[in-house]
């Protein structure tokens, strides 16, 4: 998730049509929202003071660090978002009816259209993943580069460090966030994300970002913000390093009779197509499966009656992405609809 980060992500992105489109501006001139937490203002200026002084101690550069900390309170609408993030319990006809709308496979073949010589020419060479991956995954998180968060990380990252629900995670997100400024790859005032420190248009965790961005248009900077080709290539790589094997399927939608029990059924309940086929599995259309020998897992999520997917080992690997079968299943679904 990445990360990560993705606490019910999955549900929120079919409510926006967007894995950030949810996310609403919270820095102004004046900081609005912004004030004094239950605890002292001065205990505030004491952790941002242990913050800098154990970034520098870790070798990051004093004015990097002292630039990028330069606040005076918490960010109250990070803690309010942090402490009400919304409960949704929808089916999975509901995800995808909210969530693959037809604007949305429109504006992914628009993009893909406009998009594609980077995607193939200059990520996909270099990543052996299939493009509808890629696509789908750009669709989800930010909507293909419009919607991506406007929250100052580095804030947010340390607000939630200090309020302390889950402090270790967010600290430890705050110093990737800081060695990112250090490093030069983006200025504090343009690492901007959600309100829990998902960054730019792939929507990475600092963490992520790390490990798997990548600078693809070669001016020297890993911009998962502004630069098409380091999104491209970001995504790619971090499936590449999930998992995803090349030339291969990340799944298909099925027929699976009824009488099946869904206690059979699951990503990890794999077997081979002939034994799925014995159990009655076939192709939409009919059709028996053309390689019987290869493995694969059977998914019906709204139980009988409900539509059904043969999934592979791909669709592990889009899973290492945000781990819901749901996002899962819409980022292969609208990257075969885009590409």
């Amino acid at each position: 998730m990445l990360v990560r980060r993705r606490l019910l992500h999955a549900a929120a992105a079919s409510l926006a049509g967007a894995g950030a489109s949810w996310l609403v501006p919270a820095r102004a001139a004046h900081h609005p929202g912004r004030g004094a937490p239950a605890t002292a203002g001065g205990d505030y200026a004491t952790f941002l003071a242990t913050v800098r002084r154990d970034a520098i101690r870790q070798g990051l550069t004093a004015d990097a660090v002292t630039r990028a900390l330069a606040l005076s309170a918490p960010n109250m609408q990070v803690i309010q978002r942090d402490r009400n993030q919304p409960e949704f319990h929808l089916t999975w006809a509901q995800y995808r009816d909210r969530v693959l709308t037809q604007r949305k496979i429109a504006d992914g073949r628009a993009a893909f259209a406009q998009q594609r010589a980077i995607l193939e020419q200059q990520v996909l060479t270099r990543y052996d993943v299939a493009p509808g991956a890629v696509m789908g995954i750009w669709g989800l998180e930010s909507g293909y580069g419009a919607i991506t968060g406007k929250f100052a990380v580095v804030d947010a990252l340390c607000t939630l460090a200090f309020e302390g629900r889950r402090a270790k995670f967010f600290h430890d997100e705050l110093f990737h966030a800081l060695a990112i400024l250090n490093a030069g790859d983006i200025t504090p005032e343009l690492m901007t994300g959600s309100y829990a420190g998902a960054m730019g248009q792939p929507q990475f965790m600092p963490s992520a970002y790390a490990k798997y961005a990548v600078d693809i248009d070669g001016d020297g900077r890993r911009d998962i913000w502004h630069s098409v080709a380091d999104v491209f290539g970001s995504i790619a790589n971090y499936l590449a390093g999930s998992g995803w094997v090349g030339g291969e399927s990340w799944g298909q939608q099925v027929i699976v009779p009824d009488t099946v029990a869904q206690s059979t059924l699951g990503r990890t309940q794999t077997r081979t197509l002939a034994e799925w086929m014995a159990m009655g599995v076939r192709q939409m259309g009919g059709a028996p499966f053309d390689r019987p020998t290869d493995t694969g897992a059977v998914l019906r999520p709204d139980g009988p009656g409900g539509e059904a997917f043969m999934v592979y080992r791909n669709f592990a690997a889009i899973r290492r992405y945000n781990p819901s079968d749901f996002y899962a299943l819409a980022v292969g679904l609208l990257g075969n609809e885009i590409a």
